[in-house]
């Protein structure tokens, strides 16, 4: 049985994780959108003393906007769809329904259902649905002109003035489903090397547990993933790029010959040579599967054959044949910054099975290092390894 303490600590609110820059940014944003849209209404509305120019429900549309903008629910077709639909419906209700208690509660139950199916559901829609029903004379006048004005022009200029606030401060606004573009830190782990949820498992879930949730699903994902991000990077401990990667680089440039390229390869034992220019800026790479591909060796008769004749410089001044790296390198380039964590690394290396080299830059994109699969598993190995002694869970 649930003590009275505990019971009332279930009312305690939960903390609010954002800063106070946040905050002062919600609170200024919100001043200038009831501001605006008064002012603008006012002027806009011929005659505002007879008319309400402002709603009381822009209020409550001004907190979704500007404190929760990430919100379904304060997306601009929700706050013009729902309003204007609630508006709708409510002065229907007041024109045909005589008994106010009835009409109020038909307006924003059916409001409710219309926003559901149109896919615009704004709380604050409510509130305008009872306005129309229960806003006295000076509304019921105005018939279905109380939906143009003020209802829809107060949501245009708070939806304008939103996009601008947010824009001027750097947020995003709108919301736009599937639109939320992740860097490479946020970016899917495969399903191989994840030990946690994929994209199936979040619409399952969601499925299974058939209720709107005030978060958009593309961002309840993308949160999930940082936060999968953030587990793999405590488990593993603060380990960079630059604490793994081989310093001693052998590259070559576009000119190279084909040839040299190769020999290069063979003298130091590697796979992949970075292609820079004369700054040491990584233009391209070339590796093992270019020459593969480009002289036809993935068919595996005459080998060595081929190959001989695909890196021999051609005499003479015309020729088919690739002669020098830049003409079968591979580029653009993908790239990792030396203080990247190395977890970072896995979707970079993941999302091309051929991808097994990676270049590593500084602070100005100058080549440093270079990375390859094999050391980052060895890092992931004893990274952990160190991790579990640190928690003195192994031996």
């Amino acid at each position: 049985m649930m003590h009275l303490p505990d019971w009332l600590r279930q009312f305690t609110p939960a903390a609010t994780v954002i800063s106070n820059r946040e905050r002062l940014r919600s609170a200024v944003g919100a001043f200038a959108g009831i501001a605006l849209t008064s002012a603008i209404s006012y002027w806009f509305i011929q005659d505002a003393h007879a008319i309400p120019y402002l709603i009381a429900p822009m209020g409550a549309s001004a907190v979704l906007l500007f404190a929760v903008p990430s919100s379904p629910l304060a997306q601009p077709w929700s706050v013009l769809g729902g309003n204007t639909v609630a508006a709708i419906i409510g002065v229907t209700c007041a024109l045909w329904i005589t008994h106010p208690m009835l009409s109020a509660a038909i307006a924003v139950g059916l409001s409710i259902l219309i926003m559901l199916y149109l896919r615009c559901l704004h709380p604050p829609s409510g509130a305008v649905a009872l306005t129309a029903v229960l806003g006295g004379d000076a509304v019921h006048a105005l018939g279905y002109g109380f939906v143009m004005a003020p209802v829809a022009l107060n949501s245009l200029i708070i939806i304008l003035v939103a996009i601008f606030s947010h824009y001027s401060t750097k947020h995003g606004y709108p919301h736009l489903a599937n639109a939320t573009k992740l860097d490479a830190r946020d970016m899917k782990i495969p399903a191989e090397l994840r030990f946690g949820f994929n994209s199936d498992d979040l619409n399952a879930v969601l499925k299974e547990n058939n209720e709107l949730l005030d978060i958009s699903r593309d961002d309840l994902e993308k949160i999930f993933q940082q936060t999968e991000m953030h587990a793999y990077r405590r488990r593993f401990g603060e380990i960079r790029c630059r604490d793994i990667m081989k310093k001693e680089v052998v590259t070559v440039e576009f000119g190279t010959e084909l040839e040299e390229a190769w020999t290069l390869m063979r003298k130091h034992n590697i796979k992949a040579l970075p292609v820079v220019n004369k700054s040491n800026h990584v233009i391209g790479i070339i590796t093992q599967v270019d020459f593969m591909k480009n002289a036809n060796l993935e068919v595996y008769d005459n080998f060595e054959g081929k190959l001989k004749q695909f890196i021999r410089r051609t005499s003479g001044y015309h020729s088919d044949k690739p002669e020098v790296v830049g003409q079968i390198m591979s580029s653009p380039v993908v790239t990792a910054h030396m203080h990247m964590h190395i977890i970072e690394l896995i979707p970079l290396m993941t999302q091309q099975r051929i991808l097994q080299h990676i270049p590593v830059l500084d602070d100005v994109q100058k080549l440093v290092g270079i990375v390859t699969q094999s050391d980052l598993v060895s890092a992931l190995y004893h990274g952990r390894v160190a991790n579990l002694k640190t928690l003195g869970l192994s031996s």
